[in-house]
């Protein structure tokens, strides 16, 4: 009972944008399990390399075993992360490589405090709680939680009502004063951001904000460790979210979209700082998982071999543009905004943010009763994310999109 129940149906199979149920329905799926099934359900490359591999090896622990599919999964990103990245450590879930990158961090700089940004979620383990500030629910009840964490305004322009710049300059302000005030830099070990905010409404922030978030890091020696679980693997129609900014972070990590739904994380930074760790200090049973890392390796080519990256892009401008429709058509629709495809459109109920979750969980329920599958997000739940898979066709956003206008006139008249 302590999971959440958005949808009732019983699933049978999928394949590609659709999930199709016991009962018989066809469901346009533009959730991808919150952002995992980037290259579809059952890619036919990524389900081939996982039978094969299974022939092979189910279970290969990376610190008896070297296998060829995590040395080969390493080989294809190096191509597609910056050059300074060139240590990867791999684990099972984002949570984990969140609580594994907070160690990284601590140990490399010898300092214990890390700061967070309104709105993020890192996870929900015992360590990651803390650095989760998007909903009370993922916390409450749970404490005492660990200490050295502390919480700096992400620079979310439609809830603070400013522009962009005025954003920017706002929460490079507050963060500056979280410095002075609260965690010297001197016990600062790093600065932790989803450069695209995720579950806390899918906020893209400024590019002014990021790279003074760079500069800041640089000039008192703090990490700056960018949070990709749910942006990263062509989501945003980079390989990276951080390549929309150029601004380089010390720590990636990753999960999600690596393996197309296969569990694995990851922690990529560079060989410096990892080796300031002692041999041992982290690790696991499962972390880089043969049959997961066979998975990614067939996940990165897959996107490579057919320009998911590109149509990632193209299908997310054909996507906005065609919410931002709606938008002129309904005020409640405070917000449409995103990268590639990860899309959020905002909504509000009488000029209130809090008011329109009613709203948002009515329209999702009528798109499930018409055949499209949608998630909300934000502290509110008043924002519906769209996170279709990368190879979703022109056709089938079209079809989303009318199925959301006909939830919207179902629902809002």
């Amino acid at each position: 009972p302590v999971w959440t129940r958005i949808f009732n149906f019983v699933a049978d199979h999928a394949e590609g944008s659709y999930i199709y149920t016991d009962d018989g329905r066809k469901l346009l799926d533009f959730t991808c399990g919150i952002g995992v099934t980037n290259t579809g359900h059952c890619h036919p490359k990524v389900v081939e390399a996982i039978r094969e591999q299974a022939g092979n090896f189910l279970h290969a622990q990376a610190n008896i075993i070297i296998h060829k599919p995590m040395l080969q999964l390493i080989e294809e990103l190096r191509t597609i992360v910056p050059p300074s990245i060139d240590s990867f450590y791999f684990a099972n879930s984002g949570a984990e490589a969140l609580e594994n990158a907070i160690k990284i961090a601590r140990v490399a700089t010898g300092r214990q405090n890390v700061i967070v940004f309104g709105g993020s979620f890192h996870g929900r383990t015992a360590g990651t709680m803390v650095l989760t500030t998007s909903k009370t629910v993922y916390r409450s009840g749970f404490g005492p939680l660990p200490s050295g964490v502390f919480v700096s305004p992400y620079p979310y322009a439609f809830r603070l009502k400013m522009s962009e710049a005025e954003a920017s300059e706002y929460a490079l302000e507050q963060l500056e004063h979280l410095l002075a005030s609260q965690t010297a830099p001197k016990e600062t070990a790093a600065i932790l951001i989803e450069p695209v905010l995720g579950e806390g409404g899918y906020v893209v922030p400024p590019k002014a904000f990021m790279k003074g978030l760079r500069e800041i890091c640089d000039k008192h020696g703090i990490l700056l460790i960018f949070d990709e679980v749910q942006s990263g693997f062509g989501r945003t129609g980079k390989w990276f979210a951080l390549e929309h900014f150029h601004v380089v972070p010390d720590i990636i990590t990753a999960a999600k979209g690596i393996a197309s739904g296969m569990p694995l994380s990851g922690v990529f930074t560079s060989t410096d700082l990892m080796l300031k760790l002692d041999v041992g200090s982290i690790g696991g049973t499962y972390g880089g998982n043969v049959m997961a890392c066979a998975a990614g390796v067939a996940t990165i080519r897959a996107m490579r071999d057919e320009n998911m990256l590109q149509n990632a892009t193209d299908m997310g401008i054909q996507l906005m543009t065609g919410l931002r429709k709606y938008q002129e058509e309904y005020p409640q629709i405070g917000d449409v905004r995103g990268l590639g495809l990860m899309i959020g459109t905002e909504f509000v109920e009488g000029g209130s943010q809090v008011k329109a979750k009613p709203l948002v969980k009515s329209i999702i329920r009528s798109a499930e009763e018409k055949g499209m599958l949608l998630l909300s997000c934000g502290t509110y739940d008043n924002t519906l994310r769209w996170i279709p898979p990368l190879n979703v066709t022109s056709d089938q956003i079209n079809t989303g999109l009318n199925i959301f206008g006909e939830a919207l006139k179902e629902v809002i008249g």
